[in-house]
């Protein structure tokens, strides 16, 4: 992954955790009931893919295991890993493209329900993407991807100095491409086309003259509905729209989207596209039910969008009607590392990636609560437009007095803590009760990200080797990791006997 330039390690900051009564007087341990978000605590488990599906994107034990397990910290909210709403291979990715998956997805919604006692929303973050490729070989992409033209013949003659090439057999033209240095294939090929060789083939929202890719507006809002559809039919409290990262919504949210067909170019034409999804799904779920979305408050790549487009787009979102805005940064393609061959490009390993996930090799600004003037920034403004949306704040955040201090600040409604919590799913009820300095701590090293770039179960370097051999311990496919956090209960009072 990318580190900002003279990066040093930081230190995890040394902290004094609150007693019970100091929790139960706090914010963050507060009910929070505005519209139809209604959470017992201001605290939020944000999406985390665990990669526990089955290759057809069904549920399985493990993946109600992982779901439980947080749910046992009893957090205001958990919310499910981006769950594709079209029914295409994805590989252990969780779908909800078709009714099949609705009795699977039920058994998440038990599970968290049943482990918190109740005091734990379930939503499910539904996600569309486009599809991308893995990084072909030299010989595979010019013997097998690349249409030659004659702009290529041209090239390679002006560029050999040699104006046989013109007229040069396209077999011959595909030969000697794949032997050719950087140098030659600057001069030849197209920036898409060194794009496709070097990263991968992967689709844009600007890639129009596909048919399906222009066809995007006219066919998202309807499977966004159909898939909130069947959350709500799954038992789950609400869905959280992905309008963030790398996928499909977020590329519409982008300053580079470049669409001239009335979905692009523009602040109107960028928002168009969310706000019609949202719109379906609205009507499809009802006034009643929740319906928020993860989105971007900076794309942190060259020519993408900015705070100001963020703000821009919150008070579109509070306008209509979104009930939360869960505000996240980065993450792109564009900025991504160059994959090894074989393998696909990466979201999350350039400095977009960094900016969503930074670790403690950081610049002066340390990793800690990195992104939350983010949220501030946002939620000021959609309170400035009259709206009274909450902001869910993350990036960091995993300790009391922080937490504490953005709620108190006005920064943010709600807290997200998505590493922290994979490193100890009970740090709520251990704040809550007292026992904070039994957390488990988060190093922030990325440990868990590293898994999640190979597509392996996702687990934390802080318990995934701890009591391996204890009863009932579910381990992964190596059988070297544990696959949740080991159980904690408080202790016992003093005088118990």
């Amino acid at each position: 992954m990318w580190r900002p330039p003279g990066a040093q390690k930081h230190p995890l900051p040394d902290t004094a955790w609150p007693t019970a009564a100091e929790a139960a007087a706090s914010r963050l341990f507060s009910p929070l009931s505005q519209g139809a978000l209604s959470l017992s605590q201001r605290t939020w488990v944000p999406a985390m893919v665990p990669w526990r599906a089955t290759e057809d994107g069904e549920v399985t034990d493990r993946v109600v295991a992982w779901y439980r397990r947080f749910a046992e910290g009893q957090p205001g909210a958990v919310v499910v890993e981006a769950t594709g709403i079209r029914d295409v291979p994805s590989g252990p990715l969780l779908r909800i493209g078709d009714d099949r998956y609705i009795s699977g997805l039920r058994r998440i919604v038990d599970a968290v329900h049943e482990a918190s006692g109740g005091q734990t929303r379930v939503l499910i973050q539904l996600i569309d993407f486009l599809r991308v490729r893995r990084r072909p070989s030299a010989a595979t992409f010019f013997t097998r991807f690349l249409t030659v033209t004659q702009a290529h013949r041209v090239a390679l003659a002006e560029a050999l100095g040699d104006p046989a090439w013109r007229d040069a057999p396209e077999a011959a033209v595909r030969t000697r491409l794949v032997t050719a240095g950087d140098d030659l294939l600057g001069e030849v090929l197209s920036a898409r086309e060194r794009q496709d060789l070097q990263f991968g083939y992967r689709e844009s929202i600007n890639d129009t003259h596909l048919s399906h890719i222009a066809a995007l507006p006219e066919v998202l809002p309807a499977l966004f509905a159909k898939a909130a559809q069947r959350a709500r039919a799954a038992g789950f409290d609400g869905v959280e729209l992905h309008y963030a990262h790398a996928y499909t919504m977020a590329g519409f949210l982008s300053r580079r989207n470049q669409r001239t067909d009335g979905y692009g170019g523009d602040l109107a034409g960028r928002v168009r596209l969310p706000l019609e999804v949202f719109a379906a799904v609205r009507r499809a779920v009802g006034a009643d039910y929740l319906v928020g979305a993860r989105s971007l408050g900076d794309e942190v790549i060259e020519g993408g969008s900015r705070l100001d487009d963020a703000v821009h787009y919150a008070q579109a979102f509070a306008a209509a009607g979104l009930d939360f805005l869960s505000v996240s940064k980065g993450g792109k393609f564009e900025d991504a590392k160059r994959p090894a061959v074989g393998q696909a490009v990466y979201p999350y390993t350039g400095q977009s990636g960094y900016e969503c996930m930074p670790t403690v090799y950081s610049d002066a600004a340390g990793p800690f609560g990195r992104n939350v003037p983010l949220a501030a920034a946002i939620r000021a403004a959609v309170r400035a437009a009259g709206h009274t949306t909450p902001i869910v704040a993350a990036g960091g955040i995993h300790l009391f007095a922080q937490a504490e201090g953005i709620l108190r600040a006005g920064h943010a409604d709600v807290v997200a803590l998505a590493r922290q919590a994979l490193a100890d799913p009970d740090w709520f009820r251990k704040v809550r009760g007292g026992h904070g300095a039994e957390v488990r701590r988060c190093l922030y090293t990325n440990y868990c990200e590293a898994l999640d770039q190979r597509h392996r179960e996702v687990t934390c370097q802080r318990w995934d080797r701890e009591a391996l051999d204890a009863p009932g311990v579910s381990r992964s496919q190596d059988g070297r990791r544990r696959l949740v956090a080991p159980p904690w209960q408080p202790p016992a009072p003093e005088g118990t006997p």
